[in-house]
């Protein structure tokens, strides 16, 4: 794989990773502005927007859209992240240029039809439906929102239901205008591409975007606390976050190893203590999640009303012991995991791309991936052990139960086991 990067005169940065022996391409845009962009009245826009780029533009209908990439047999998909947003497409290598030229249209000319974004607020609308009957979902927006309250970086990603029937043409067209700039976009193709070729079909489809700068956004504030939700259902859902490492951090990768040793699979503390040895749940995982100025380390689990007062205690056992006990051949095996899983990712071109994008967007530069395993092989026990008091004495946990939850400890008796 051989990876090149070309800034055009606009300041978008043009990524290619060649890989000769696929007959297919990913081809996608990644864009510096997701929902922690938006302001409280056009909660869920960046998100809104993802959808309605798809459909209809100056030059092509939404159904035109559509069947252009799939007359190729092609697909076009999207996703919005709380910092990013993303517009992909997987093609032949003779189609290439068509994906480059829809991406480009969509991203510049979309025209927000009336008619369109009337239905498309009602598929949202949906959507946050869906997602508010699907407890497993709807706990990570809680443990979000309580980790950050009043703030961007805690609201829904979706928006409410209030805001996007409300959510007008302009507010659309504003977010684009303010965010989709030349700095804040990186077109990525990684499979039977050459960099030459991509570099004159972006200055050809994309050398009109601004090359303005866009505004930033507002520092995150972790809080924690406490949210619980009491409704009818089988299980108790339950989220726990403390303040986690930002993705500059030094820390960084010792703190997805030790997300890995704590819970990151069937022979992790939490999976092997709550589960196998307890059988006090079915699913239960740890998390480090990471923003560009901050993070939030936690845990999850789902468990029976009668089994969540012996579980919570044990995961908070489980959390801070590893500062005292992490060992060296439980943090082999998380390295081995995480190496393993980096270099298993970047084996399809889809999955290339969506690297490259984010690591363009994050750190400016693509990360080698030589780089990237040395970073995780430098992890050793000690750098556990210290990443593990670091979190646990960072502040007070943010707490999520929904469901039949009266028999969950009280927020002061968790807080308690972090002092």
């Amino acid at each position: 794989m051989t990876v090149d990067v070309t800034t055009l005169a606009n300041g978008l940065r043009v990524v290619t990773d060649a890989m000769p022996h696929l007959q297919s391409a990913a081809v996608g845009v990644w864009v510096d502005a997701g929902a922690r962009y938006e302001t409280p009245e056009v909660n869920g826009v960046a998100h809104l927007l993802e959808h309605m780029a798809f459909k209809g533009t100056k030059r092509r209908s939404a159904q035109a859209i559509a069947e252009e990439i799939e007359a190729v047999g092609g697909h076009l998909n999207a996703y919005t992240s709380r910092e990013q947003t993303a517009y992909f497409a997987r093609v032949l290598r003779d189609d290439v240029p068509l994906a480059v030229d829809i991406l480009a249209d969509i991203l510049q000319h979309s025209v927000f039809d009336p008619e369109e974004l009337a239905r498309e607020r009602t598929v949202v609308v949906q959507e946050i439906g869906q997602t508010e009957d699907t407890p497993d979902d709807v706990i990570f927006d809680q443990l979000q929102a309580t980790a950050y309250p009043d703030q961007p970086l805690g609201w829904s990603i979706l928006g409410t239901v209030e805001r996007v029937e409300n959510m007008t043409r302009e507010a659309l067209a504003g977010f684009m205008r303010r965010h989709y700039l030349g700095p804040r976009m990186v077109l990525v193709a990684a499979g039977a591409v050459e960099h030459a070729a991509i570099v004159a079909l972006a200055e050809a489809a994309f050398g009109d975007l601004p090359a303005a700068a866009a505004p930033g956004f507002a520092p995150a504030s972790y809080a924690g606390g406490d949210h619980r939700d009491r409704r009818e259902l089988e299980q108790v859902h339950f989220a726990m976050g403390l303040p986690g490492l930002r993705y500059h951090d030094d820390d960084f990768y010792a703190s997805q190893v030790m997300s890995t040793v704590l819970g990151g699979g069937m022979s992790s503390r939490l999976f092997q203590e709550v589960r196998e040895k307890r059988g006090l749940c079915y699913s239960v995982f740890s998390f480090a999640s990471s923003y560009l100025d901050g993070g939030m380390f936690g845990v999850y689990a789902g468990t029976g009303a009668d089994q969540v007062a012996e579980l919570v205690p044990v995961i908070c056992d489980e959390m801070t012991r590893l500062a005292d006990d992490a060992g060296d051949e439980e943090v082999a095996r998380a390295r081995a995991q995480l190496k393993a899983g980096t270099l298993m990712s970047i084996e399809s071109s889809s999955g290339r791309a969506e690297q490259l994008g984010r690591q363009m967007l994050i750190h400016g530069r693509p990360l080698p991936v030589d780089e990237i395993v040395g970073e995780i092989e430098a992890v050793d026990t000690a750098a556990v052990r210290r990443v593990a008091a670091r979190v646990c004495g960072a502040g007070q946990p943010a707490v999520a139960a929904l469901g039949p939850i009266d028999r969950l400890a009280s927020y002061d008796r968790i807080a308690a086991r972090f002092g």
